[in-house]
């Protein structure tokens, strides 16, 4: 099998310039690469099941509701199997059952495993014979072992940093010095604080190339500002949309046709763990509004001699008309 020639390094250069993010450029039209959760649209398939098997990763990331729900159903289905295991031996060797009626046998049989489980032990029943001092046994290392799992899942939870950053629902297109800008606002949701905070904006494009065919372009936008020291309050983040702005001279239609999407990478250092913590988000060509301009989150001082920042106000816009080389008045 012959090997392609090389012939000049025209092609090479190009994909060695052209900026990537990890997504490709075969990639639909109509689809989002980021959520606005920072979650991918990324599917994998073909691998096996245990290559998708992650449970550290999944109980760690799951929604509090989520954890202990799954806490409480394995504590449950954990009895329930042992209550019947006990029945199946005989309850006769659980000295101190009631055996009145198969109803408080199994009850009886399903209260013993949530003793035997978390190694409480009241001592009202008690098992007889080897077999049923065995399974015992047995449940308890299991609840020994699975207790110390969930002990380490929920320190793990608890000690966890998460940058809990807050976008506003759209991004606006509004005036900015003497032209126009592109905009959107966050704000750290929660009292600790981050600092050293850093954010890259990037823009994604559908373009066609010399052949016809439409593939994903990557722009990275110039921001007035890329990086805080500190984060106490709102920032918004301004790409000032000057002639040399891949957004320069386009209309919201025009960004709605190459399925335009502004992927936003946030890094910042927690102070309390010291430990960096990032957020992602993306805003559709959908989601940007022009003509709009956020209005202001802070409100008087109150008597303690706070700032008081009024993070309802995070989305809230009023117009404003547009007006620079981009904008003209009419």
């Amino acid at each position: 099998m012959a090997l392609l020639r090389y012939k000049n390094d025209k092609y090479l250069k190009q994909e060695e310039s052209r900026q990537e993010l990890g997504f490709g450029k075969q990639v639909g039209e109509a689809q989002r690469l980021v959520n606005r959760d920072g979650s991918f649209n990324v599917k994998r398939v073909g691998s096996s099941i245990l290559d998708r098997i992650n449970i550290y990763h999944e109980l760690i990331t799951c929604t509090w509701p989520q954890f202990f729900m799954i806490v409480v159903v394995y504590f449950m289905v954990v009895n329930l199997l042992f209550a019947g295991l006990y029945n199946v031996i005989g309850m006769e060797h659980l000295q101190g059952a009631d055996m009145s009626t198969p109803t408080m046998r199994f009850m009886d049989a399903f209260f013993f495993s949530a003793q035997t489980l978390t190694t409480v032990g009241y001592g009202r029943i008690a098992p007889t014979g080897l077999l049923m001092s065995t399974v015992a046994s047995l449940e308890s290392l299991l609840g020994l072992m699975g207790f110390a799992i969930a002990t380490g899942l929920l320190y793990g939870r608890f000690s966890r940093p998460i940058a809990h950053i807050l976008y506003s629902d759209k991004a606006v297109v509004a005036p900015y010095l003497d032209m126009t800008g592109l905009m959107f606002r966050i704000v750290n949701a929660r009292d600790n604080q981050i600092i050293d905070l850093s954010v890259e904006v990037n823009l994604s494009m559908l373009q066609k190339d010399e052949h016809g065919r439409k593939t994903r372009s990557y722009n990275r936008l110039h921001l007035e500002r890329s990086q805080v020291n500190f984060f106490p309050g709102s920032w918004t983040i301004v790409h000032p949309i000057t002639d040399e702005s891949p957004l320069f001279g386009m209309s919201q239609e025009e960004l709605l046709e190459k399925h335009a999407e502004f992927l936003i990478l946030i890094k910042g250092t927690e102070d309390t763990f010291n430990q960096t913590v990032h957020s992602r988000s993306s805003y559709h060509a959908e989601e940007v509004i022009f003509g709009q301009k956020f209005v202001s989150m802070f409100g008087e001082i109150d008597s303690s001699g706070h700032v008081v920042l009024d993070l309802s106000k995070l989305s809230e816009t009023n117009p404003v008309p547009l007006a620079s080389e981009l904008f003209p008045e009419e």
